[in-house]
């Protein structure tokens, strides 16, 4: 493979994965999935090699424990202060279909409004509503934190791989 080839591949791969780990910042896009399907790419043109196979098999798991950690955190705090579960599985849909809607914010403010209105109208008590949305929001802070965590330790690992493998 021509040296440019293999370059531009290696600049393109980097880029995709800061694309992915910075579109972490907005909620439901899947940042980590990108950064793993880069590295999956990487993988597949310039071969996997030993160091490659291992370091590929953290990255998955990294991307799999990331794409558990948004909805497992934003719901087990809900849930912790009480929220009802299918107040919390209603708002989590909701925070999907208005990411899709009306990218990025949709999501934002359709999962924490679905979420109080629900619990209102369960509850009857809107400052105890309020105190289930912060709980919600809360997760979704804890949730960044960790995913984007996770896409640094995914990024170092790719390069390892690409640089010492």
């Amino acid at each position: 493979m021509p040296i440019w080839l293999e370059t531009t591949i290696i600049i393109l791969t980097i880029l995709t994965m800061l694309i992915g780990l910075f579109g972490l910042i907005i909620p439901i896009f899947p940042g980590n999935v990108v950064m793993w399907l880069a590295a999956l790419v990487y993988g597949l043109i310039f071969g996997f090699g030993r160091l490659g196979g291992v370091m590929f098999a953290f990255i998955t798991v990294l991307m799999l424990i990331a794409a558990a950690a948004d909805n497992f955190l934003m719901g087990a705090k809900a849930r912790e202060k009480g929220a009802d579960w299918g107040s919390i599985i209603l708002a989590l849909l909701a925070g999907v279909i208005g990411t899709i809607v009306l990218p990025p914010i949709g999501g934002l403010i359709a999962a924490p409004l679905v979420l109080y209105l629900m619990e209102l109208n369960r509850l009857g008590d809107a400052d105890e509503a309020k105190a289930l949305v912060k709980a919600l929001l809360t997760g979704w802070g804890l949730a960044f934190i960790v995913r984007f965590g996770l896409g640094v330790i995914m990024l170092a690992l790719w390069g390892i791989w690409a640089f010492f493998g």
